[in-house]
């Protein structure tokens, strides 16, 4: 009989700090240090490298762990067509650690499929309007913040002293935009933004 292949999928993004806590959780339930897959991506959708990688890997003698069913994907839709594709197409099992009853190994009868289904496409939807709760929550937070005027991005570079020198220098042919943007100590690009928008205000 085949030996068991046990591996583990890890998927954080560049804002989240629980790289850790999923790792450790992983070599808990015993999957080899070698066999942990990670991708630095947001859950939106499945094209990730890393987890392309580990599917190739799967087959009827495969146990998959993730910590929690976000860390695979968000996607309600996606994130069930994958767990048919695993489970179906290639035969392998599923470990959802924090939440014990998504394991695919319990119940293999008819009763035990259904309620993991159920429950697989009730987290996947908890975990995608989560999702877009968030995106509306930031989209309100940020046109809250600019209707008190709040502005996002850079603050704009301030003007050195010899800017108006520089840019009569460069409007008389003298220097060239490269130069007088050097001169600034700002690219030539945005010295040239700069002087329009000085010309426009004089």
């Amino acid at each position: 009989m085949e030996e068991t292949k046990i591996y583990g999928y890890m998927r954080v993004s560049s804002r989240e700090q629980n790289e850790d806590r999923q790792r450790i959780a992983l070599l808990e339930m015993g999957v080899p240090e070698k066999n942990i897959f990670m991708d630095k991506l947001s859950g939106k959708d499945f094209v990730r490298p890393q987890y392309k990688k580990l599917l190739r890997k799967l087959d009827d003698h495969s146990v998959l762990y993730v910590k929690s069913i976000d860390r695979l994907g968000r996607n309600y839709t996606d994130l069930n067509e994958q767990w048919r594709i695993i489970t179906k197409e290639h035969k392998a099992d599923i470990v959802v650690i924090d939440m014990p009853i998504l394991d695919t190994r319990r119940e293999k009868n008819l009763l035990g499929t259904f309620i993991s289904d159920i429950v697989l496409a009730l987290l996947s939807f908890v975990a995608e309007n989560e999702r877009t709760n968030i995106r509306q929550r930031q989209a309100e937070g940020i046109a809250a913040a600019k209707a008190k005027g709040v502005k996002f991005g850079r603050p704009p570079l301030p003007i050195p002293d010899n800017f108006y020198q520089v840019h009569k220098d460069w409007r008389a042919g003298k220097i060239s935009m490269e130069e007088a943007g050097r001169r600034c100590n700002m690219s030539a690009k945005t010295f040239y933004c700069k002087a329009i928008k000085y010309e426009k205000s004089t």
